[in-house]
């Protein structure tokens, strides 16, 4: 379940050990974010796996059976051994004036302009965390648009001890160095991060913060994202053990609850290389050929210290739990403010009170950002996990 790099790697490695593969990606064709624009599907790919195009799962209503909503309706697999690899999404905390059009993830403009979105002449403000921000601000720039300043929140002293780390491996480091000098003359500021958006319809500014001052930018766009967190809906309604990273996996990345494996993102945030090791590893296990997911396990593990330092280097800060105010929206979908969330104690009780949480997105967007300014988790995942077509559930419920 995913065509990112992780469910690729894993798709690739189970063919070649003799497996009979299925492939399900929620995209029109495969490559995931990263390879979005790539010319997939490679010929091994379209011969040798069924690759199941415009499909979700909503349910898994028996053991080794998921349901998917394709385009054309709802249709069931089932499976023997099963290897998720959903990959992540990115966070989004809020902010006065973070649902003005225009203002959007910084992965999200990078998709819509691999897409074809003009980008040419728009000034466009880049910031959040991450590396992903330097990525972004890169094709962006490539693609025409007047990058006026790349904001990142980490601290200096964060990022330096980050960029130590890189000496050891020389490949990271000549990528980042790549990025940066793709960056000549687009200002990089630490410690800096939006406070709010403002505009009449439309984004039309943004002022940020840096230390005890605040600056207003003008800009047409607005590229914010706080980092990546794991898409553990499906983990979750299959009952895989989380922990505080993502799913919980033994060394041949199986889950918790046996012959589900998962890997990439979803096991927690780490990159693409961490992410193609671990799908090789998982493709390997599920296909029973465990010689070759240990010949990929040091790799792996080197993968991980990456990641760890990753997430040292970026976590969001402290007083971005501070940005909104009551009377910010937290819950886009249903229009739900901050203050009326307040009211509530847990999560359940918001979703009865307020539906937040209850919109098309299910929580994806509200609940990592009122986890992260209130500390409230999800208490459950239930069917359907995404929305669904009535047809769908009425199918479903048919032949229950």
């Amino acid at each position: 379940i995913g065509a990112g790099p992780a469910g690729l790697a894993a798709a690739a490695r189970s063919v070649e050990s003799g497996a009979s593969v299925a492939m399900v990606d929620d995209n029109p064709r495969p490559g995931g974010q990263i390879w979005r624009a790539s010319s997939y599907p490679k010929p091994w790919l379209r011969d040798k796996v069924e690759l199941i195009s415009g499909a979700r799962v909503f349910a898994a209503p028996t053991p080794g059976t998921l349901s998917l909503e394709t385009f054309h309706g709802e249709r069931d697999v089932q499976y023997k051994k099963l290897v998720l690899a959903t990959g992540a999404r990115e966070r989004f905390l809020p902010f006065p004036g973070w649902t003005l059009p225009n203002v959007m993830g910084a992965g999200g403009l990078q998709a819509l302009a691999k897409s074809g979105l003009p980008m040419k002449g728009k000034r466009v403000v880049v910031a959040g965390s991450g590396p992903l921000l330097l990525a972004v601000a890169k094709h962006l720039k490539d693609d025409g648009a007047n990058v006026l300043l790349i904001a990142e929140q980490a601290d200096a002293s964060a990022l330096y001890g980050f960029a130590l780390g890189l000496i050891t491996k020389p490949g990271k480091m000549f990528q980042a160095a790549g990025l940066r000098m793709g960056l000549l003359g687009v200002p990089y500021m630490n410690g800096c991060w939006p406070v709010a958006a403002q505009g009449n319809g439309k984004l039309a500014s943004v002022t940020l913060r840096r230390r005890n001052k605040t600056f207003t930018k003008d800009c047409d766009y607005l590229a914010c994202g706080f980092g990546l967190i794991p898409n553990l809906e499906i983990p979750a309604l299959l009952g895989c053990r989380t922990g505080a990273t993502g799913v919980a996996v033994n060394e041949f990345q199986e889950s918790s609850v046996p012959g589900v494996y998962c890997a990439g993102e979803i096991t927690g945030i780490g990159g693409l290389d961490l992410a193609l090791a671990e799908g090789q590893i998982a493709g390997y296990a599920a296909a029973g050929n465990a010689s070759g997911a240990r010949k990929l396990f040091a790799a792996r593990d080197d993968h991980r210290k990456f990641a760890d330092a990753l997430e040292r280097a970026f976590s969001p800060r402290a007083e971005l739990r501070e940005l909104a105010t009551n009377e910010t929206l937290v819950c886009r979908c249903e229009d739900v403010p901050l203050g009326r969330v307040k009211q509530c104690t847990n999560w359940r009780e918001a979703k009865l009170h307020t539906r937040c949480g209850m919109g098309p997105c299910q929580g994806r967007v509200c609940g990592p950002a009122v986890e992260f300014v209130l500390g409230w988790k999800p208490e459950s995942v239930r069917p359907p996990v995404f929305a669904a077509r009535v047809g769908s559930l009425a199918g479903k419920a048919e032949n229950s």
